[in-house]
């Protein structure tokens, strides 16, 4: 008589066996689809909401390298009478300058004139004209300052509310308190855009990074030509059945697994490969633009897939119809040390139509009044010159910025602060980068100082600790 050899058992291995029957119950919970997954990610960690919910999603448009107020919405007449002049010593002495430290510091005149639009007769660069045809409809800051001086951690600073590498974007902030509406596209996404002509300096994927949140929150990078996401259709000869068929059996033994090690990133894991196979179908639709009326493609003065800002403005509105919650479009090559009488009416043409049309857009279809738009750079711009080469320009500023915000409960036709006649400093309601975040939390219905995660033993929250406050007068 044969004796069947002995079977010896680990526990990891018996636990194994016994929780396939989890895993089935996994795999059935994913069959039963899109209304419990739906639920799930529509409540973020704030809930019930301790402040009244004014937007329900930010459009947040970047004009990376840092817009020169002087030729945008901040005018300044003794600035140009001074054209040419020694800058007053008593502004700038002891103070941090980036590549004018140490030079000859002389007054440079804002470039272009200025023009008044709509109701107030508000004065911004006659580059603009498109948003002189909204400014009853938007706030303009011209007091902002930030902490920072150079690119990258200044757009650390405006994006994480901290220089230091490694803290969650404030998207992924928003989608952590508030969760997503969209069921079948990730809740944070961006998009970048470049004007033809020049190399502008690189946009670090880690500007929509989650940090030390859970990595699901982090942005999604929507390319602006060509596929929108990498590798998102199936190989030849897979079906989708049969790829939905895969992403069900890969996460039910994700499940399992999960339930051995207790791993939050499986959790993220089974989560993404639920999003990517929806993404799947739900991509292709919001990129189809077919169904715009040939008066909104005008609108935006854009040709769908072309990847500029302005088709890019388009589909941040499709996105935010599907319950995209954070939306983050960057356009480069501000950076105008030189060349500026040259290269900013190129930018100006690339977005002053497009980022009004977005704000024509969202009002008409009923969305302004709970959508936070922003429109800003990392940092500002000297009043003083400087030269490359034969061309002028103007160096990193961080005293003086000017941007503009609309939509969901922010003053309309409103211009908040001010800088002194030259331009150098804000004086009057001086805002902070922190105040800005704190102020978008606010209008989505959270208390930006009571919102924090424990991270290295201490609260860390996208507002700091240096006591931001919300900016009352533009609401």
């Amino acid at each position: 008589m044969s004796v069947a050899p002995f079977s010896f058992h680990t526990r990891r291995a018996f636990l194994g066996r016994v929780t396939q029957g989890v895993g089935a119950v996994a795999l059935a919970s994913l069959l039963r689809g899109a209304e419990l997954r739906a639920a799930t990610a529509a409540r973020g960690v704030v809930h019930p909401l301790p402040l009244p919910q004014k937007a329900k999603r930010v459009i947040w448009l970047t004009m990376a390298g840092g817009p020169s107020q002087f030729e945008t919405f901040d005018p300044k007449p003794k600035l140009a009478a001074m054209h040419g002049e020694p800058m007053p010593e008593s502004m700038t002495k002891g103070q941090q300058l980036a590549q004018l430290q140490g030079q000859k510091l002389v007054c440079h005149a804002p470039q272009f004139p200025f023009a008044r639009f709509g109701r107030n007769q508000t004065e911004i660069c006659s580059l603009f004209p498109h948003l002189g045809g909204v400014i009853d409809d938007i706030c303009l800051i011209r007091s902002m300052t930030t902490d920072a001086i150079n690119h990258d951690p200044a757009h650390m600073f405006m994006n994480t509310g901290s220089q230091i590498a490694g803290r969650p974007s404030m998207g992924s902030w928003v989608n952590y308190g508030l969760g997503s509406a969209a069921e079948n596209l990730p809740g944070f996404v961006v998009m970048v855009s470049t004007g033809p002509g020049r190399s502008p300096q690189p946009i670090a994927v880690r500007q929509w990074s989650s940090g030390f949140l859970p990595s699901r929150f982090q942005g999604v990078q929507f390319q602006s030509r060509g596929d929108a996401v990498h590798y998102l259709g199936n190989p030849g000869r897979v079906t989708r059945a049969q790829q939905g068929a895969d992403v069900q059996a890969i996460n039910a033994l994700n499940r399992q697994h999960d339930a051995l090690v207790h791993d939050p990133e499986i959790a993220t894991r089974i989560a993404q490969y639920e999003m990517a196979f929806q993404m799947q179908a739900s991509v292709p639709e919001l990129m189809d633009v077919r169904g715009e009326t040939a008066k909104t493609l005008e609108l935006y003065g854009c040709t769908p897939g072309d990847g500029s800002f302005a088709a890019n403005c388009l589909l941040a509105r499709r996105l935010a119809e599907r319950g995209v919650r954070f939306i983050q479009l960057y356009h480069r090559d501000w950076d105008h040390h030189s060349l500026l009488r040259e290269e900013l009416p190129l930018r100006a043409k690339e977005t002053d139509r497009a980022s009004a049309a977005l704000i024509t857009d969202l009002k008409q279809r009923g969305m302004l009044d709970d959508t936070l738009v922003v429109w800003t750079g990392e940092f500002g711009r000297t009043p003083m010159s400087q030269g490359n080469k034969g061309t002028t320009g103007r160096d990193h500023h961080n005293k003086s910025m000017s941007l503009w915000v609309a939509g969901a409960g922010i003053r309309r036709g409103h211009v908040h602060g001010a800088t002194d006649d030259l331009g150098y400093a804000a004086v009057q309601d001086v805002c902070t980068v922190h105040d800005l975040h704190a102020t978008m939390l606010h209008q989505l219905g959270i208390q930006h100082d009571a919102f924090s995660v424990k991270f290295q033993g201490l609260d860390a929250k996208l507002t700091g600790v240096e006591g931001a406050q919300v900016i009352k007068g533009i609401l």
